[in-house]
């Protein structure tokens, strides 16, 4: 996987997520694999930052989400978060969710890069989501996808109850998240929520595959299709035909629409820019 060797030599000693920019493609890897890749207030604003600025930078044009060890990721890891300087009032659980769990999923969402989940383990609760979240997953058979949230009595939070719904209708997701029992790999690839399970050993090389395939693609056309298609499922069809002209419209003034084009008309391959 694109995250060893110089990259991974490159990463500061201990890094909790490491980085690396390979042939296009932004490879973010959670790198806790003692605690299972549950994601830390540190792990979560690092994420963040990097989605924040594969959308600004034209050499990114597709990203991968993966992890390090057993786990993809085991939830959110509360004991790394700031320390309260009072006791909690009223308005400080769904300030701290608002700002920490959904500003993750949200920021996954609306990367303007394509975002592939590679998930190499258990994806528990905002692990789950945070998977959910990416525009195609990729899974190892040895996966797991839990909604443990009500195994501790707790509501399911990270966007799931707006995700899940979207992805394999209400009554399946009523009966992840009622049940909470984990879910293989197989299964979540056959109720929709997986695009491909494949063998853990060649969970790295297809994700380096597809993520090459949308890296050397029209990235802005990309981009646009990723935001009609979340959109689509929030508003009418009348919203969605103005968002469709719309992005045709600034597609259209891209080179690589022009390149597209020509390719098709001269017979040839097109070749993309990402602009």
């Amino acid at each position: 996987m694109p995250v060893s060797g110089e990259a991974a030599e490159a990463a500061p000693r201990g890094a909790t997520v490491l980085h690396a920019l390979d042939g296009g493609v932004s490879w973010i890897t959670l790198n806790r694999p003692e605690a299972m890749n549950a994601v830390t207030w540190d792990q979560r604003e690092r994420i963040i930052a990097l989605l924040t600025d594969a959308s600004a930078d034209p050499a990114v044009r597709a990203v991968v989400l993966t992890a390090t060890g057993r786990g993809f990721c085991a939830g959110a890891d509360l004991r790394g978060a700031p320390a309260q300087a009072r006791e909690r009032v009223p308005g400080d659980v769904s300030r701290t969710i608002r700002l920490g769990a959904q500003r993750l999923i949200a920021a996954v969402l609306d990367c303007e890069k394509p975002v592939i989940a590679a998930v190499n383990g258990t994806a528990a609760g905002i692990g789950a989501h945070l998977a959910f979240a990416c525009d195609l997953v990729l899974a190892a058979d040895t996966a797991k996808f839990i909604e443990v949230f009500v195994r501790r009595g707790l509501v399911p939070d990270g966007g799931g109850a707006y995700l899940l719904p979207r992805l394999v209708g209400p009554q399946r997701a009523k009966e992840l998240m009622f049940f909470g029992d984990a879910l293989t790999a197989a299964d979540a690839e056959r109720m929709g929520l997986v695009n491909r399970t494949v063998p853990e050993g060649e969970l790295a090389s297809l994700a380096a595959a597809w993520a090459g395939r949308l890296a050397a693609g029209p990235t802005r056309a990309v981009a646009l299709t990723k935001q009609l298609v979340n959109a689509s499922l929030d508003g009418d069809r009348a919203a969605a035909f103005v968002a469709e002209a719309a992005a045709q419209e600034i597609n259209m003034t891209t080179r690589d629409a022009d390149e597209g084009v020509a390719a098709f008309v001269e017979r040839r391959t097109p070749e993309y820019r990402g602009h």
